[in-house]
């Protein structure tokens, strides 16, 4: 009996798989280069969600 993964194991699996064909050439300067920018971008995505979740208020 095969027991199936949970999503979130599965989602977790390809984004490592897709890491690891992104990366596998780099040195280890660039895998960090790449990590870093990945982060940058995640970080202003997040951002990008706070201001919506939360306008500043509008002054009159």
């Amino acid at each position: 009996m095969k027991i199936e993964e949970y999503p979130c194991v599965k989602i977790k699996r390809q984004g490592q798989e897709r890491i690891y064909e992104e990366t596998k050439g780099m040195t280890s300067e660039q895998r960090l280069a790449y990590h870093q920018r990945s982060f940058a971008r995640l970080q202003a995505r997040q951002a990008e969600l706070r201001a919506k979740l939360n306008p500043a208020p509008q002054h009159a």
